[in-house]
């Protein structure tokens, strides 16, 4: 059974930053879904991809209103995903999302609305306030 589970997030002030982390078990390294993307979705807005790693390449993307502030990452032999996240801003309040995709999702760009993602976690609350 796959399953990606989130940690690392809470409630941070402006300007401060958080490391989420997505521990996947169940996809062995050399699993087709590699694509691993960050999500998220705030209350009453569209659900955004944040930042995607195709494992394979090893190439990395951003939504544009993050690239200068997030960095994500992982680690092969932990199975884990990361999300560093600096200078957050209010505007990133929201529900945090990992999931994993085949590759071609990566290299489609539907990563950005979430599309065909095929293993979901179950998100992870980071609050900022100003």
């Amino acid at each position: 059974e796959v399953q990606l589970v989130e940690s690392g997030g809470g409630s941070v002030q402006a300007g401060g930053s958080l490391r989420l982390s997505c521990l996947a078990s169940g996809l062995p390294s050399y699993t087709i879904y590699q694509c691993m993307v960050w999500l998220r979705q705030a209350p009453g807005k569209e659900r955004e991809g944040v930042a995607r790693i195709a494992t394979g390449s090893g190439s990395i993307a951003y939504a544009d209103n993050v690239a200068d502030r997030f960095t994500i990452s992982r680690d092969g032999a932990k199975n884990t995903l990361y999300l560093e996240m600096n200078n957050l801003k209010p505007e990133d309040t929201a529900m945090y999302y990992c999931a994993a995709a085949v590759p071609s999702t990566c290299s489609s760009g539907s990563w950005r609305t979430g599309r065909n993602m095929e293993y979901w976690g179950k998100g992870i609350q980071v609050t900022i306030s100003s």
